[in-house]
């Protein structure tokens, strides 16, 4: 029997940390903090008893029995956290019928985004702290990004063709009918702390498509958009300089945009001193140090601090450096271009396939930990 309101938050967290996603304790407690803005200890209770797997509001009720909670109120509780956009929601249908079957999402990317029109400096504050204070670090043990940096479309100097994984415009031509355009949280939260995006105006800079599209458009989170002009704001985006970041798949369901200002996967990564080994990317840039006139253009133009002018000339650190193109297109002499990577990586077919591999590798770091 849970006895306090501390133990239902601490169950809370011990569930979501079992997420291929994670979400370890801190020393300071500020994982708890960022559950108590969400969750009323009721709801905490229900949605600690959560996974990975959809299950049903009976299943759920039953691992509940201790807590005499009746079945209505559990499932009012899901309902009104999925409607939140703090759980996950998947109909099935069996014998004609709809059943809702219900699943934990991760901190991110998860209920965190979903809360855009909602944040409060407080909130935004303290997930600041525990992205850095131990939710990155554990992020980082497993080698394998939720996202994949891809290259500016112009900006391959490599024979051949580029794979659709790799090519943005191919990702927004193929990824369905529905593309969602909604506001960066990343930025939004910078704004509330008053550190607003050096490298562009725009807010309205992340994508969804199919069902997650559908997902932001039902919690009015985004606005339906066409591909042309879907395009138009990534060739804006690209003109300021920006990350394209979609979802490490051949068929992501959304594309991130990112700065080395706001975003929080480069701003964390960029901190350590060989970043370049928790991106997926399959390209580098390298410098024609002849064409080179050491101008510097290419060091403002790099989200990672991964290039530096030396002797007059720049020089990039390949254990920085993600491979996302913007040096090469900004170099007035043309004397940067991308070089494709031996052995590059082809991405999992689709978004499940990558948390099975984040939850794989996880499993083993755990076990050799236990082995020790």
């Amino acid at each position: 029997m849970i006895e306090t309101e501390k133990d239902v938050y601490r169950e809370l967290q011990e569930s979501l940390d079992k997420l291929p996603i994670s979400f370890p304790a801190t020393e300071s407690g500020v994982e708890l903090r960022i559950l108590k803005h969400l969750f009323t200890p009721e709801k905490a209770l229900v949605a600690a008893k959560l996974g990975f797997i959809p299950i049903s509001s009976i299943d759920i009720h039953a691992a509940l029995k201790e807590d005499k909670i009746s079945l209505k109120i559990v499932e009012k509780y899901l309902d009104e956290m999925y409607s939140d956009g703090l759980i996950r929601q998947n109909i099935k249908i069996e014998d004609k019928e709809s059943i809702k079957l219900y699943s934990s999402a991760p901190l991110v990317v998860g209920f965190y985004e979903f809360q855009l029109n909602k944040l409060t400096e407080d909130f935004v504050r303290d997930v600041d702290q525990y992205m850095r204070e131990d939710f990155w670090e554990e992020m980082n043990k497993t080698k394998i990004p939720q996202l994949r940096t891809i290259p500016v479309g112009i900006s391959i100097g490599v024979e051949g063709n580029v794979a659709t994984y790799d090519d943005m415009k191919a990702i927004i031509e193929g990824c369905g009918d529905l593309i969602v355009v909604n506001k960066c949280i990343c930025r939004v939260k910078m704004d509330m702390l008053g550190k607003s995006c050096k490298r562009t105006d725009l807010r309205e800079t992340c994508f969804s498509f199919r069902a997650l599209g559908k997902r932001y458009l039902e919690l009015g989170l985004g606005r339906a958009i066409s591909k042309g002009e879907a395009l138009e704001i990534l060739d804006q985006l690209q003109e300021e300089g920006i990350v394209f970041q979609p979802g490490n798949s051949q068929r992501p369901i959304g594309v991130c945009c990112c700065c080395g200002c706001c975003c929080d996967i480069l701003v964390n990564q960029r901190t350590l001193d060989s970043p370049a080994q928790f991106f997926a990317s399959n390209y580098y840039a390298k410098v024609e140090s002849e064409a080179c006139n050491g101008c510097g253009i290419c060091v403002y133009s790099c989200n990672m601090d991964a290039i530096e002018i030396i002797n007059e000339k720049s020089q990039i650190n390949l254990e920085k450096c993600i491979g996302c193109g913007n040096c090469s297109i900004k170099c007035p002499e043309q004397a940067i271009t991308l070089v494709k990577k031996q052995g590059g990586k082809i991405p999992p077919k689709n978004s499940f396939q990558i948390y099975q591999q984040i939850a794989q590798e996880r499993e083993k770091l755990k076990h050799g930990a236990d082995n020790h």
